[in-house]
C-alpha cells in the first residue's frame, strides 16, 4: 500500500506517518513534509523520485503528473485500469493525506499584498483531494489531522477504513475543498462586481452543535464566516450554562442594536426588539433606564452593553432575571457579580471584521434572499422639515436616537422616546395604528412629552392624531406616502413637529 502526505499543518503528521510505516505502507511525500518525515527516521520517498520529473516553478508544480493522478485515479475494479498503469508503471496510490496552503490566514493579516495571497492559493493539493475523494471506493482521503488517530487504527487492522468511513472522509474533503474555493472567491471578488454576487458561496465553519434549535424538537448549531473574525458567532463565554440557539439571537441583536450608538449605550432585549434602550455616560444609569423602559419584558431578556461593563452596572442588573449579557468587556469586579449568576452567560465580543462583504441571508422554501445590511449613515440635520414647528434642541436629540432605535424594531414599528431613552415600543404588528397605540400604552406617563420615529412612512393622519393624544409632541418618519399631506396637516393642527428623513427601515 502507498500513502503520499503532503501537509501545510505538521501537526502529528510524524507520529502518523510513523504508524503507517509499522503498518506497511509506503510512504510518498513532497518537499517540507518529506523533510519533517525525513527527519523523524521514517523512510520516504519524494515525489520527484516516482514521478521521475524534478519539482519546478518554485514548487508550484510537483504532484500535476499522471504518475500521480493515474495512481489516484485507476479504478481497481476495472481490469483495464489496471492493465493500463501496469503497462506504464504506475504504482496506486491507496492514501491521501492532505491540507492546503494557509490562504485564509495570509488573506487575515493586515495589509496582505496581492502577490502573498495569489502564491498561497493552492492548486496541488485541491487536485490531489478531488481524485481521491472522487475515487473513495478504493482510495482514503484525509483532510483533517483529528481524524490521523482512528485512521491509523484502521491500517493497522490491516484493512484500512470501511467503504462507508471512506465516502464520510471523501464528504469531508470536498466540504473542505468547497469552503477553500469560496473563501478565495471573496477575497478575489472584492470589487469586481457591482451589486450582489451572481453566484454566490458560503464559506462557514460549525463552531459548536447547540442543545436545539428555536424549540427542542428542531436541531441547531453556530457556525462562522471563515472570512470575518468576531462578532457574536466567535464570542467568548466568559460564564454562565451552555448557550441555545435563542440565546444566540437575541444575543445578536443586543449586539447590532448598542453598536448603533457612538454614547454609551445599554438595551435590554426581548424576543429580538429593544424593550428597553438608554444611552448614558454612567453605564449604571443608562441600565437603569433601559430597564425602565419596559420592567415586565425585561424579565427573561438579554442585556447588550457597547463600552466595558462596570462593576456599578453588574451590581445595578441585581434582582432581575437574564439569561445573556453581551459587551465588549468587563471589569474584573463586575465578571465577579456576574459569573455568581447561574443562569446569565456572560459573553465578550469583538467587533466584527467583514472585509468581503456583509450580507443578510434569509432562507425561502427552494432558496434564499440576500441583502446588503441596513447601515447607511444618516445625518439628522440632512432630514427634512415639514410642519410650520420645528423640534426643540431637545426633542431634536429624543428624535435623532429614535430613528437610530426604530431600524432593529420589528415592523410595523414605533419607538417613542424621552432624551435618549426608549420608553415605548410598539412592534410586529400588521398595521402602524395599532403599533402607535401598543407603543404609548408601554410608556404610560411618559408618552407625554415623548417623541416618536415610525420605520415607514404614515399611510393615515390617524397615526398623527393617535400619537398627539398620547401626548407625543414631534415625529419623525420616512414620508412618502400618497397621503402626507394631511399627516402634515394633522401635525401642524397639534402643534407638532415634523421631519421627513427620506429612508425608511423596514426589519421583517
Amino acid at each position: 500500500m502507498r500513502a503520499l502526505i503532503s501537509v501545510h499543518d505538521k501537526t502529528g503528521v510524524a507520529d502518523f506517518a510513523r504508524r503507517l510505516h509499522q503498518a506497511g505502507v509506503e510512504l510518498v511525500s513532497t518537499g517540507g513534509t518529506a523533510r519533517t518525515l525525513a527527519e523523524a527516521g521514517l523512510p520516504v520517498r519524494q515525489v520527484s523520485e516516482v514521478t521521475g520529473f524534478p519539482e519546478i516553478l518554485d514548487g508550484r508544480v510537483k504532484t500535476l503528473h499522471p504518475t500521480i493522478h493515474g495512481g489516484l485515479l485507476a479504478r481497481r475494479d476495472k481490469p483495464q485500469h489496471m492493465a493500463q498503469i501496469a503497462q506504464l508503471n504506475i504504482t496506486t496510490i491507496d492514501l491521501v493525506v492532505v491540507n492546503l496552503y494557509p490562504f485564509l490566514e495570509t488573506v487575515s493579516r493586515p495589509n496582505v499584498s496581492l502577490e502573498d495571497a495569489l502564491e498561497n492559493i493552492d492548486v496541488g493539493g485541491p487536485t490531489m483531494l478531488r481524485a481521491a475523494a472522487k475515487n473513495y471506493p478504493s482510495v482514503t482521503v484525509v483532510v483533517d489531522p483529528a481524524d490521523y488517530g482512528w485512521v491509523a487504527d484502521r491500517f493497522e487492522g490491516g484493512s484500512g477504513p470501511t467503504e462507508a468511513e471512506r465516502r464520510r472522509l471523501a464528504y469531508k474533503a470536498f466540504q473542505h475543498l468547497v469552503a477553500y474555493d469560496s473563501a478565495v472567491a471573496a477575497y478575489l471578488g472584492q470589487g469586481v462586481e457591482e451589486g450582489l454576487p451572481a453566484k454566490l458561496s458560503l464559506a462557514l465553519d460549525k463552531l459548536a452543535d447547540l442543545h436545539y434549535g428555536e424549540n427542542p424538537h428542531q436541531k441547531g448549531a453556530v457556525y462562522a464566516s471563515l472570512l470575518t473574525k468576531g462578532g457574536v458567532a466567535r464570542a467568548k463565554q466568559l460564564a454562565g450554562p451552555e448557550l441555545s440557539y435563542n440565546n444566540l439571537l437575541d444575543a445578536d441583536a443586543a449586539w447590532r442594536v448598542v453598536t448603533e450608538f457612538d454614547d454609551p449605550t445599554v438595551t435590554v432585549i426581548k424576543h429580538g426588539n429593544p424593550c428597553g434602550l438608554a444611552c448614558h455616560q454612567d453605564l449604571a444609569e443608562a441600565y437603569q433606564r433601559a430597564y425602565q423602559g419596559d420592567t415586565v419584558s425585561a424579565y427573561g431578556g438579554i442585556v447588550g452593553c457597547n463600552r466595558k461593563v462596570t462593576a456599578a452596572m453588574a451590581q445595578a442588573m441585581k434582582g432581575v432575571l437574564y439569561h445573556v449579557i453581551v459587551a465588549p468587556g468587563y471589569e474584573p469586579d463586575a465578571l465577579e457579580v456576574l459569573s455568581k449568576r447561574r443562569s446569565l452567560r456572560v459573553l465578550a465580543v469583538e467587533p466584527p471584521s467583514e472585509n468581503y462583504g456583509s450580507y443578510h441571508l434569509r432562507t425561502i422554501s427552494g432558496g434564499m434572499l440576500v441583502q446588503t445590511r441596513d447601515v447607511l449613515e444618516e445625518d439628522p440635520r440632512s432630514w427634512k422639515l415639514v410642519t410650520s414647528r420645528a423640534p426643540t434642541p431637545e426633542e431634536m436629540e429624543g428624535l435623532a436616537f429614535a430613528w437610530k432605535a426604530v431600524k432593529h424594531v420589528r415592523s410595523n414599528a414605533i419607538v417613542l422616546a424621552q432624551g435618549k431613552t426608549l420608553v415605548g415600543l410598539g412592534t410586529g404588528q400588521p398595521n402602524r395604528v395599532t403599533s402607535v397605540r401598543l407603543a404609548a400604552e408601554v410608556a404610560g406617563e411618559k408618552a407625554r412629552g415623548s417623541v416618536m420615529a415610525s420605520d415607514a412612512f404614515l399611510p393615515f393622519p390617524d397615526n398623527v392624531e393617535l400619537a398627539h393624544s398620547f401626548g407625543v409632541t414631534a415625529i419623525v418618519q420616512p414620508g412618502g406616502s400618497m397621503r402626507d399631506q394631511e399627516a402634515i396637516e394633522a401635525a401642524d393642527r397639534a402643534g407638532m413637529a415634523m421631519l421627513f428623513t427620506g429612508v425608511r427601515h423596514f426589519l421583517h
